[in-house]
């Protein structure tokens, strides 16, 4: 375990046992990387793309290229740039070029890391590519659920260093 990102503050899983939690220690592999992905799922349900896209990018640079940690959060980056192409600059080339690159990252990485659907998103912006309106109400399920933002996700945007 990386002890720089550990927070004991970080909750348990709300569902399941997913990969990255370790329940023999009652705990996540990397406490960080549990809460980076809970508000950025969260923001990117809410359509803030840009935070979402910037609680995934700060954490990435916590993990060695080639990591899962690593892989997961770099294609989660680009899911979150990929929708804020779509939506706020109408650039569905863009949406493409940014999705194709998150399949990559997203690749062998676990169906359930750190709790998020990833079959789920890769199906998704896969369908994406073709027919960009599958993104119209689609929100990233974690833990089952397909969580709101509140305004601890935000506040926790706001004191990332962008």
């Amino acid at each position: 375990m990386d002890d720089h990102t550990r927070d004991d503050s970080v909750d348990r899983p709300t569902a399941g046992t997913p990969t990255g939690w370790l329940p023999e220690q009652n705990r996540w592999k990397h406490d960080t990387l549990r809460r980076a992905t809970v508000h950025g799922v969260r923001l990117y349900n809410a359509g803030e793309f840009h935070e979402s896209h910037d609680c995934f990018e700060d954490e990435w640079y916590n993990y060695g290229r080639g990591r899962p940690e690593s892989k997961f959060l770099h294609g989660m980056v680009q899911v979150a740039a990929g929708a804020y192409k779509h939506y706020d600059f109408e650039d569905d080339d863009g949406m493409r070029s940014l999705f194709r690159t998150a399949l990559q990252y997203l690749h062998g990485v676990p169906n359930d890391f750190y709790g998020v659907d990833l079959l789920d998103v890769r199906t998704t912006i896969t369908n994406a590519l073709t027919d960009p309106t599958v993104l119209d109400g689609w929100r990233v399920v974690l833990d089952g659920e397909r969580p709101d933002a509140r305004e601890a996700d935000y506040r926790y945007a706001e004191s990332l260093d962008h």
